[in-house]
């Protein structure tokens, strides 16, 4: 065990006498084994089961109001305030509880892959597959680093500690707070393990735009033999991940990054991928990379006695999960930092069947797709849903989003127009459609996967900005007419409705919810982005 012996466990209020500090995975693996938390696959990955919670709760996610949010916080549904009082008491309730265990596993880790920007984190966990997370997820500090590890942030993840409603302030009985004054972090009563990684994403998108005019963004990200870097972001099943893990690109990091004036860099050291419906076929990279060291979230056994997933099984959740180190990834960028982007990609899975599979957005339009942040739930995904619902969700992250979205967008907008100056081709934004086609979710057909690939490998080795392009008439989308290894019907999307007049009117509908959703923003930008949709 490694650990800077000067550092005092009293200073973040720990004095449990049995702390297991920066242990191995290997060790990790087997206390969960030996607590009876987890089994091992047939792969040799870790299966862990998280309990009630198989996803983060949004509604339980609190800021403390203090003298450093109270003005800066976009305040209401996504970010709730939370009284000091109210934190002390549940920070003591926490420790208290942490501190009377038998044992805790603490790990020292870094998020940042650049050091102008890097976050000393530490995490302080109940059980030690939350370690094993936590060693999979953030950057590794090298041995001699830990002998000098001085802490940033903390978190403390204690899922056996809820919370009194009625006392505490809380909704229910977990909770994850946020106190940037204190630069902590407390999780109870839930042992979902991506609250850890998000409450960090959280206070990094409220402190890098604040005090380092660095944008940060929830996408994927990888770099091309050329050294062209290319951004990917998109909703939950819109193919932010597999599209970004290629064989033909070094993966920089499939979630959380940031963008400086020089480069874009990785937030974190893993990957936390969907497994639902995962195959080798498909995604080979990911499959491949579950293996010993990677840890499995709410995913069942097809056969107990020979240990073997079944990836298509949605008999706890749809949201079942991988974590695993980035280098389980053969084809990576080691020091997880890129160039200034040359291609942006915003993924939409539209399941109206109205959006072209892909579009070139001008600045403005990029600004305006990145607030409304759509996509589309279909039917049989949710309790209640039978035919798709739009989802909007700004800068496709939302829930992760101190400021005010606008704050994001102007970010980008920024990023956009140095990019003109700095590069000679400037920084190309495409809109691309990973859902329907001839037709909504239903009658039409899902975007064939190798098209989708030909569609963004024609935009990355710039061939398809070599063709003719058109406008359709709905949205104002500029559409190429031809791309290589792509059918020219496929391209427009109205070619692929038998019914024309179905096509318009769903257009329509579309638009009209995009102007809806529009509306809360419309006060904050400038009427070139106000005038995108008309």
């Amino acid at each position: 065990m490694h650990y800077n012996k000067r550092f005092k466990l009293n200073t973040i209020d720990i004095t449990n006498d049995n702390i297991k500090w920066n242990l191995s995975p290997s060790k990790l693996i087997q206390e969960t084994i030996e607590k009876g938390q987890g089994t091992l696959a047939n792969s040799g990955a870790l299966v862990i089961d998280t309990g009630t919670f198989t996803g983060r709760s949004p509604k339980d996610r609190y800021i403390v109001e203090d003298n450093i949010t109270s003005k800066r916080v976009d305040w209401g549904e996504v970010n709730i305030p939370f009284t000091q009082q109210n934190y002390t008491k549940l920070y003591k309730k926490v420790t208290t509880y942490l501190n009377s265990l038998d044992e805790l596993y603490i790990r020292d880790a870094y998020a940042c892959a650049h050091n102008r920007y890097r976050l000393k984190v530490r995490v302080v966990c109940e059980y030690p597959w939350q370690n094993l997370f936590v060693y999979n997820m953030f950057l590794r500090p090298l041995e001699e680093e830990i002998g000098e590890f001085m802490h940033d942030w903390v978190v403390y993840a204690a899922p056996g500690c809820v919370a009194d409603p009625e006392a505490d302030g809380t909704r229910q009985e977990n909770f994850a707070i946020l106190n940037f004054t204190e630069k902590k972090i407390i999780i109870g009563g839930t042992a979902y393990t991506g609250e850890i990684k998000k409450g960090i994403f959280s206070a990094l998108n409220f402190m890098l735009p604040t005090e380092q005019g660095v944008f940060p963004m929830h996408c994927s990200a990888n770099v091309g033999k050329n050294g062209d870097t290319a951004l990917y972001f998109g909703l939950s099943g819109t193919g932010k991940t597999t599209l970004s893990t290629d064989s033909e690109r070094k993966l920089i990091g499939d979630d959380e990054h940031g963008w400086s004036k020089a480069n874009v860099f990785n937030f974190e050291g893993g990957c936390y991928a969907k497994t639902i419906k995962l195959s080798k076929a498909k995604e080979p990279e990911i499959y491949n990379a579950i293996r010993f060291g990677a840890m499995l979230e709410n995913v069942p056994y097809k056969d107990e006695d020979m240990r073997v997933i079944d990836f298509d099984s949605e008999e706890k959740t749809q949201n079942t999960r991988v974590s695993y180190p980035i280098h389980h990834i053969d084809n990576i960028v080691f020091n997880s930092r890129g160039n200034v982007p040359t291609n942006v990609f915003f993924l939409t899975c539209d399941a109206y069947g109205v959006l072209p599979p892909i579009s070139k957005l001008t600045r403005e339009q990029a600004m305006y797709y990145f607030l409304l942040g759509y996509t589309a739930k279909i039917a049989g995904t949710e309790a209640g849903i039978n035919e798709p619902q739009a989802t909007f969700s700004a800068c496709f992250g939302l829930p992760f989003l101190p400021l005010h979205p606008t704050e994001y967008a102007n970010l980008l907008g920024q990023k956009l127009d140095e990019g003109d100056k700095d590069t000679k081709t400037g920084i190309n934004v495409w809109l691309v459609n990973t859902g329907w086609s001839g037709g909504a979710y239903g009658v039409g057909s899902r975007m064939d996967l190798p098209y989708t690939r030909a569609m963004i490998r024609g935009a990355l080795n710039g061939t398809l900005l070599e063709q003719t392009f058109h406008t359709e008439p709905f949205f104002g989308l500029s559409i190429p007419k031809k791309c290589k290894d792509v059918p020219t019907k496929y391209l427009n999307p109205k070619d692929n409705w038998t019914d024309k007049t179905a096509y318009d009117d769903a257009a329509n509908k579309l638009k009209g919810m995009f102007k809806s959703a529009f509306e809360r923003y419309h006060d904050y930008v400038g009427d070139d982005v106000k005038g995108v949709l008309v």
